[in-house]
């Protein structure tokens, strides 16, 4: 935890979570089927929505596309034409799932069913006191609190999200972050969902807000040690890029704030946060293939800030303070990273730093935390996360086990040197969110909470796997998979239900999910492939799915799809797809490449209009994105991005039936990326299947705000796939 609070809202939040519901014992075609199916009726026979075309010459070293749909964005989403287009999309998909309107609310009420409607998050230590956030009854929102112990004696209520919330249709808080006397709270605010925040200071004594207002900011404060300065990150309200940092006085206006810090390299994010003895403030610089550190002593109003060494192309490093010591995570002569240690004399001197731990090939080092007497690390061997734990005065090391085949494990909320203790998160296929202490200098450990799964769940109702399929050229892909046990045949019968991300060296690790049991009690199996642009496996993982060798990734994903129905894990006519963002880049590629494979395809919020958003610098976040994609402004780039580039390959072809889903305010893909995709595809595509896709005109690229509204989501997704089993 970066700043007291962060982590609250995200890893702490209750988590949805719901269990078998059918015992019958159907056959797997029969099973899959909505419980709803008697009453289904046909799909109502509607057009679909045809949108105008506008031909737009986009020229780039001397190559000419025409782009029919140009016309759709408007960065205000105000222009009436495209806003009864989306709406006319909208109306369409509400018809051709009209049937499927039963299904839709059988799923809804089953996930919500399985939901512990009070259910509090598990205090974590900060300071003085302990903060955790509690979700009652139908509330969608959490109530943030804190309390003198982890008992919660004398618990005081610092923000009910519920009470902001209902004068919006969206609301989101972030940033949570408490003063060091503990007697202020700042916090972001969006109401849009375009991520951006409007800060604002609460006192904790009287109740009451403070005048103190700053808009256009990334939502997150970092306080200095007066308890009167607070640093925070201004965007571009354009690029959507944090690239300023501000020092603020309370009580004076945000117009005379101080800029201290400016990010001129746009390829760069900021942030910033501070060190566990509260002593400095972290400004960080963070992109693709390069990142810095710049110091701040919080205990002076007036610092300016010190870069730990310069900034070199190709070298990522992070620093965390103890005592007189910086520990630095670095890539410098090492593939998969290493810990180093410098004094602070010597730490701007990078010939200074030691090894702590060394580099090693097959071994990556992902975190690391810090306490008076050891030292935590987080390395990924394998493709699996192990936790070590290092006595500093002796140098003696124990690795703390865990039973899965696969799984998911990371630290949390250690925000004192001195704790005896580390807290950790654990979860995996067949085992809900699970949260333990540690103790450091013992084999000691205390569950101190399980995520209740209301209904008749029972792990032991379901078997997950870990499997390695070969790739065409020949390496070895991790995939996690799992089913409910007494509905899997491995005879080839199964549905089965792939997903996956696979870029950004994004790791998602296989863990317990919110709502994937509506689809295991129905006789899916769910298999998540560990594709390359991933850091499964270290990260050359990485850097053999990204630019130039972006194919990989989408390849990885085909090859998967393959070998799992040769395995016979999947019914080859019963096999879908999801994936979201990038991932639903990765699903607009693999539907070009080998539509035949698919029966449905899920995108949500799917960056598929890649070469013309990677040439336009003035779209949010396209210059953060050249190290990952490459720029296409270099012809070599170009002409690689053009070949994958979903909304650039729709050819004439029989597609899958695919539901595409975005919102309105995205920050991250723009609402036209999908919007122009479904319109070629619709233009395009030949045979019958179902193309649908539905705009929340409210939400961003996370969705709806809410814990029950995403469930509307989700059940829509599921309906989707289980109306089309054969």
């Amino acid at each position: 935890m970066k700043t007291k609070l962060t982590t609250l809202s995200i890893l702490l939040a209750p988590a949805l979570i719901l269990s078998g519901c059918d015992s019958s014992q159907q056959s797997t075609a029969e099973q899959a089927k909505p419980a709803a199916a008697s009453t289904q009726q046909a799909a109502p026979q509607v057009s679909a929505p045809v949108a105008k075309k506008v031909p737009y010459v986009i020229e780039t070293h001397g190559h000419k596309r025409t782009d029919n749909y140009y016309w759709m964005r408007d960065d205000e989403r105000k222009d009436p034409e495209i806003l009864a287009h989306l709406e006319a999309e909208n109306s369409y998909t509400k018809a051709k799932l009209a049937h499927t309107q039963d299904m839709q609310k059988v799923l809804f009420d089953e996930i919500k069913g399985r939901i512990v409607k009070d259910d509090n998050s598990v205090p974590v230590q900060d300071g003085a006191f302990y903060y955790s956030s509690e979700t009652t009854g139908d509330n969608e929102y959490p109530v943030h609190v804190r309390a003198d112990d982890f008992k919660g004696t004398n618990k005081t209520v610092l923000l009910d999200v519920n009470k902001l919330a209902k004068a919006h249709d969206y609301y989101a808080v972030s940033g949570l972050s408490v003063s060091p006397n503990d007697k202020l709270m700042a916090y972001g605010e969006d109401t849009v969902s375009r991520r951006i925040y409007t800060l604002r200071v609460k006192d904790l004594e009287t109740g009451k807000m403070l005048p103190d207002s700053l808009a256009g900011t990334s939502g997150s404060a970092v306080w200095g040690n007066d308890n009167k300065t607070v640093y925070y990150i201004k965007k571009d309200l354009q690029t959507l890029l944090g690239y300023q940092v501000y020092r603020h006085t309370l009580g004076q206006p945000q117009s005379s704030d101080e800029l201290i810090y400016e990010e001129k390299n746009k390829s760069y994010y900021t942030g910033i946060w501070k060190s566990k003895d509260n002593s400095t403030i972290y400004i960080g610089h963070d992109s693709t293939e390069a990142s810095g550190v710049s110091l701040i002593d919080a205990n002076d109003a007036k610092a300016q800030p010190i870069r730990v060494i310069p900034r070199r192309h190709g070298h990522e490093y992070s620093v965390a303070k103890k005592g007189n010591d910086y520990y630095i995570n670095t890539n410098w002569n090492a593939t998969n990273f290493r810990l180093m240690k410098a004094s602070k004399a010597n730490l701007h001197d990078q010939s200074k730093w030691t090894d702590v731990i060394p580099a090693n090939d097959n071994v990556k080092l992902n975190d690391f935390e810090l306490f008076d007497n050891n030292l935590v690390y987080n390395q990924r061997d394998n493709g699996l996360t192990k936790i070590t734990v290092r006595d500093l005065t002796s140098g003696k090391e124990r690795q703390l086990s865990f039973n899965d085949p696969a799984y998911r494990v990371s630290l949390y909320g250690n925000n004192n040197l001195d704790s005896d203790q580390i807290r950790l998160y654990y979860s995996s296929m067949t085992t809900p969110g699970s949260h333990f202490d540690y103790a450091l200098n013992s084999d000691d450990k205390t569950l101190l909470k399980q995520t209740k799964v209301l209904g008749d769940f029972n792990p032991d109702n379901y078997q997950s796997e870990r499997l390695m399929i070969t790739a065409r050229d020949g390496k070895k892909v991790p995939v996690s998979v799992v089913y409910r046990k007494d509905k899997f045949k491995k005879d080839g019968s199964n549905p089965l239900l792939q997903y996956a991300y696979g870029s950004y060296g994004t790791t998602i690790d296989p863990s317990f999910s919110i709502t994937r049991l509506s689809l295991l009690d129905r006789g899916f199996v769910y298999a998540l492939a560990h594709i390359r642009g991933s850091q499964m496996l270290g990260r050359p993982w990485y850097e053999d799915g990204k630019k130039l060798t972006k194919m990989n990734t989408f390849n990885d994903f085909i090859d998967v799809t393959k070998g799992l129905v040769t395995e016979k894990y999947g019914n080859k006519d019963n096999i879908f797809a999801a994936g979201g963002s990038a991932g639903g880049l990765l699903m607009g590629a693999v539907v070009n490449m080998e539509p035949s494979l698919y029966n449905g395809v899920a995108a949500a919020v799917p960056f598929v209009d890649v070469v013309t958003t990677m040439l336009d610098e003035s779209i949010p976040l396209t210059t953060n994105e050249f190290d990952e994609w490459g720029n296409p402004k270099n012809k070599e780039y170009y002409d690689y991005m053009l070949a994958y580039s979903p909304y650039d390959q729709v050819k004439a072809q029989d597609y899958p039936n695919i539901l595409v889903t975005t919102g309105l305010h995205d920050s991250q893909v723009q609402y036209f990326e999908p919007m122009k995709w479904v319109a070629k595809l619709r233009e395009y595509k030949t045979g019958d299947n179902l193309l649908v896709f539905k705009t929340d005109m409210e939400s961003g690229h996370g969705g709806a705000s809410g814990r029950f509204k995403r469930i509307n989501q989700s059940a829509l997704q599921y309906a989707f796939f289980l109306d089309l089993v054969k």
